[in-house]
């Protein structure tokens, strides 16, 4: 059986069990080490701009300070990402309980925003293939490992846990021919 080729790049990365456990990694993902912050999709970078208005009272005066000095983004067309703060903290993190939140995300769920947050990380810890064809692989990150136990301990598996995510990336056809397949065996064409 094949996987759907649409959206992963192999089968064994649609077939990982992972469920972030935030309790343990405190939000990792939003504060890994590095010059540079979540890549961006060029057609996010407007709907980062409008949703900035809803997010900025969540942000510490510190981030706040750094997007003013150096702005919310940084590189060029087809390569940018977020700014960092210290190169560690995405700058658009708040923390909540010693766990690191991304405001974007806080302000969509409170019905503030329509844009929830940059692709790359709602998909994470899966990042899209770069070489154009967009399928998804699995980025293993240490502080992860939680998740992975968590997932492996719920059974459940990836494709799952990420429904929306891939639904927003794929559609929901892709992902419905996805879970047929992985659920049931079922080839999709």
């Amino acid at each position: 059986m094949t996987v759907n080729k649409k959206i992963f790049a192999e089968r064994s990365n649609a077939e990982i069990n992972f469920v972030c456990d935030f309790a343990q990694c405190k939000g990792a993902c939003c504060t890994m080490k590095g010059a540079r912050g979540a890549p961006l999709a060029d057609d996010e970078i407007d709907e980062m701009y409008k949703a900035f208005p809803a997010v900025k009272k969540y942000l510490s005066k510190e981030h706040l300070a750094v997007i003013g000095k150096n702005g919310m983004i940084q590189g060029d067309k087809g390569n940018y990402a977020t700014q960092c703060v210290h190169e560690e903290a995405c700058v658009f993190v708040y923390f909540e309980n010693g766990i690191a939140k991304c405001s974007f995300e806080k302000a969509f769920l409170n019905g503030e925003s329509k844009w929830r947050k940059p692709l790359s990380c709602h998909l994470f810890p899966f990042r899209q293939s770069s070489n154009g064809n967009r399928k998804v692989f699995f980025e293993y990150i240490r502080e992860c490992e939680p998740a992975l136990k968590r997932g492996t301990r719920e059974k459940i598996p990836v494709y799952k846990f990420l429904k929306e995510a891939l639904v927003r990336a794929y559609g929901e056809q892709p992902y419905k021919e996805l879970s047929q397949e992985l659920e049931h065996g079922v080839d999709s064409v």
